[in-house]
């Protein structure tokens, strides 16, 4: 088995076991599995908008599409960040998301300003799970106005559940708790047992 490139297939199965892979930049890619405990996770219901923020998205500032460049959304977030001069997602990575894509699992959010892609992000859907992957933002709000319009899409659709898996300072600010790892599986059997449709 390619230890730098996961199948689609393989892929798929660990999430739904709540199992989610990231590659290792300084072992040439080589993917390692996590199931992190405790779980990062959006509540449907919980996405916190400030009073700032609110004005920003009535200004609509972007034009939102889904889906229209997704190997331009995961380039994007696969680029390096300021003290962050690797990243896990490697070309294994990159080369099996965008299969799913075109399998019709793994979708992106895209802000757009004119003919400048300037903030998305991509995951995979599941049944009722959405597995949110990476975000990238070049314009001040484009990654959370694109949150916004994915919360809006998955409540629309009857998703129940928004893994981000990991929490952040900047994550908790927009509503993201941690749950157990028990208590995530728990949802995640819940999740698969819907039929959503993302697209």
């Amino acid at each position: 088995m390619d230890e730098t490139r996961p199948s689609a297939q393989l892929l798929l199965s660990a999430y739904a076991q709540g199992i989610f892979p990231m590659a290792h930049p300084e072992q040439e890619g080589r993917i390692y599995w996590y199931a992190p405990d405790p779980r990062a996770i959006l509540p449907l219901d919980g996405l916190r908008i400030s009073r700032r923020f609110r004005q920003t998205l009535r200004k609509k500032p972007f034009e939102i599409r889904f889906n229209t460049d997704f190997e331009g959304v995961i380039e994007a977030c696969a680029e390096p960040r300021p003290g962050q001069p690797q990243t896990w997602i490697s070309e294994g990575i990159k080369e099996v998301y965008t299969e799913l894509h075109r399998l019709g699992f793994a979708h992106c959010v895209e802000a757009w300003e004119g003919d400048r892609l300037v903030g998305g992000l991509y995951g995979v859907a599941l049944a009722g799970l959405f597995a949110g992957e990476s975000m990238f933002h070049r314009a001040t709000d484009a990654s959370k106005i694109c949150l916004v319009h994915l919360v809006e899409r998955l409540n629309a659709r009857g998703f129940s559940l928004l893994d981000v898996q990991f929490q952040t300072s900047h994550l908790e600010r927009l509503g993201v708790i941690e749950i157990s790892r028990e208590a995530y599986e728990a949802r995640l059997v819940e999740a698969l047992k819907l039929e959503c449709s993302f697209a």
